[in-house]
């Protein structure tokens, strides 16, 4: 299918946006002038993801000047995980980057993303070369996150790499054949696989406005991609009762023997409360694991869309 008259390629810039109006005319202004000096067509793909500001308002504005920028305008907040999805759903794009409104992913790195997408790579990673701008804390669980969720699951996903990535069309249409409810982008980003590399870039602080994220929201976000692609977490009960299993066998061969030899000691308060305690809290803990699988499981039985759209602009009916 052609994309427009011309021969050139289109690039897709997927939007995703929640309360972004202090920071729409910079980023659209930094972003136009990027875009204007490749030699490619490019469309801009936002999203409104039941904004309570005038983002959409702005949107309106922006997309009624130039042909070139598109909304998608959600019916409520349904999250970003389903902003990016329907980005990636409504893009045309022969490739496509997910960027960040703030900024904080320079748009001036699209033109070493396109340069090595002409080299023949289907995805090119934008990963930053520190975490200086963050707190200690956040680059340690950065650090800890990684770590654990490569060495859980079979998808491994690059560290200190966002959303934002350069993906070749064909790369898209296997993601966009992904049906899950519960998702977590940047492992189905990975999970295709396809010929990659990766440029580095040191990330600025925020254009305007404030981060959406919050360490809870990021707790519940590393919870979730855990769960969507390892099942590791509840395969370590199976480990760890065998190995209570062992130990408590170990430890009652030992009582009796020491019953024989030296007869019955008085048991101990102490000794039994620990153990009661620990058992109780680990049978807790992986209850609670079986409730987050069963959970999500209950997601995709009610099979739900991932989001309603409002309204679109932009897009050829």
């Amino acid at each position: 299918m052609s994309n427009n008259a011309s021969d050139k390629k289109l690039l897709s810039l997927l939007v995703p946006m929640y309360n972004e109006s202090s920071v729409i005319p910079i980023f659209f202004e930094t972003v136009t002038e990027v875009l204007t000096t490749l030699k490619l067509d490019y469309e801009i793909v936002c999203v409104n993801d039941g904004s309570t500001d005038n983002t959409l308002q702005l949107l309106l504005e922006y997309s009624s000047n130039d042909p070139r920028i598109k909304v998608v305008s959600f019916s409520r907040n349904f999250g970003k995980e389903p902003a990016m999805t329907a980005a990636l759903d409504y893009a045309t794009g022969d490739a496509m980057i997910p960027i960040d409104a703030d900024l904080q992913d320079p748009p001036e790195l699209i033109h070493e993303m396109i340069a090595k997408w002409d080299e023949g790579f289907d995805v090119v990673y934008a990963k930053r070369a520190s975490r200086e701008t963050d707190t200690v804390i956040k680059r340690n669980t950065a650090m800890w996150f990684y770590s654990l969720f490569n060495s859980m699951s079979d998808t491994d996903i690059p560290a200190n790499v966002g959303d934002y990535r350069l993906m070749d069309k064909k790369v898209v249409e296997v993601i966009r054949k992904l049906p899950e409810k519960d998702r977590f982008m940047k492992g189905l980003f990975c999970w295709p696989g396809f010929k990659n590399t990766t440029v580095e870039f040191e990330r600025p602080l925020r254009a305007e406005g404030e981060t959406k994220f919050n360490m809870w929201k990021l707790w519940n976000f590393a919870l979730s991609g855990i769960a969507s692609f390892s099942t590791m977490p509840i395969r370590m009960g199976i480990y760890l009762g065998l190995f209570i299993s062992a130990a408590s066998f170990l430890y009652g061969i030992f009582i009796i023997s020491k019953t024989v030899l030296f007869g019955v000691d008085v048991a101990g308060y102490a000794s039994m409360m620990v153990a009661v305690l620990f058992l109780g809290g680990i049978q807790l803990f992986f209850l609670g694991l079986m409730g987050e699988y069963i959970g999500r499981i209950y997601k995709e039985v009610k099979n739900r869309p991932l989001y309603v759209v409002e309204r679109t602009i932009g897009f050829e009916q």
